[in-house]
């Protein structure tokens, strides 16, 4: 589990082709890997990876043909800005929201506007994941926990302050720059628990 805080940014130093799947280096910056063991999982961009190889300047993480087909993962290449996050232990502080490392599908960055000292950042979403998406609820993009400022047809948006430009990838964003996205676990159960007798 992941509280959606990213602790670094870095980026992917290379991607290798192995046996059907694909082994990725990650550079992971001013990520403390000093308390990281092999088999731990880190959040890359909100994707749950297993580390499988500690190095000087981060580590290596192999990724499966179904993590790569959907997510983000299938378009990236040397040089990609990435978020970090390891996973929280029980005595973290929980700063965002609960969340998996499972992402639930691919938005895409539509509109960027500044907004004071904050920017928005307007991003469009599959249907089947919008339903799950309520103004003032959270979301976590790229692996960021945020909160829905406004939600039209078939987008949502954000505004990011300062600090979180600062401490993410957000700030590298473009209008058609595609994100990873995960909804609210909470409303994932509660829908579960609303069919559950369907489901029989």
């Amino acid at each position: 589990m992941f509280t959606g805080i990213i602790e670094a940014t870095g980026f992917i130093e290379s991607i290798e082709a192995k046996g059907g799947d694909a082994r990725y280096v990650f550079n992971t910056g001013k990520l403390d890997l000093t308390d990281v063991q092999l088999g731990d999982s880190i959040a890359c961009n909100g994707v749950c990876l297993t580390v499988i190889e500690k190095l000087p300047q981060g580590f290596a993480a192999d990724v499966s043909v179904e993590t790569i087909d959907v997510t983000c993962m299938k378009h990236y290449a040397d040089n990609q800005p990435v978020n970090f996050e390891k996973a929280m232990l029980p005595t973290t502080r929980f700063g965002g929201h609960m969340v998996s490392g499972h992402v639930d599908a691919i938005g895409e960055v539509v509109a960027i506007e500044e907004a004071a000292r904050s920017i928005q950042y307007k991003i469009k979403a599959p249907q089947e994941v919008l339903k799950y998406i309520a103004i003032k609820g959270s979301i976590t993009v790229d692996g960021t926990s945020l909160t829905v400022n406004d939600l039209e047809k078939d987008q949502f948006s954000l505004n990011l302050v300062p600090h979180t430009l600062q401490e993410t990838i957000a700030d590298s964003y473009q209008v058609g720059t595609q994100v990873n996205l995960e909804i609210d676990l909470i409303a994932r159960y509660l829908e579960r628990l609303m069919h559950a007798d369907k489901a029989e």
